[in-house]
């Protein structure tokens, strides 16, 4: 397999992990499958730009800043904390 380096516009790339995690999918094996279209001249899927197209409209506002970092996806307790809340604003939610 090779490895490929691509500049994209910031906005673009952001849209693409947007995509790529709703088809529960990687940017890379998006970029494969549009490649593979490309020299094939066939494509894979029928209306595929159609969908990613709609799927980054449906997107609400996202913003990186709301994301863990690196480290903290790696502290344990940090993360404990964390699941322990979500858990609790589950349960609060349910019993609305």
């Amino acid at each position: 397999m090779k490895n490929i380096t691509l500049s994209v516009p910031d906005e673009i790339y952001r849209k693409a992990r947007i995509a790529a995690a709703r088809r529960d999918s990687s940017v890379s094996a998006m970029v494969a499958e549009i490649l593979d279209e490309l020299a094939t001249g066939r494509p894979r899927h029928t209306g595929r730009a159609a969908s990613i197209g709609a799927a980054f409209d449906a997107v609400p506002d996202f913003s990186a800043s709301d994301r863990l970092t690196r480290d903290q996806v790696h502290d344990r307790p940090f993360m404990r904390e964390l699941d322990r809340r979500h858990r609790l604003l589950d349960s609060a939610g349910s019993t609305r």
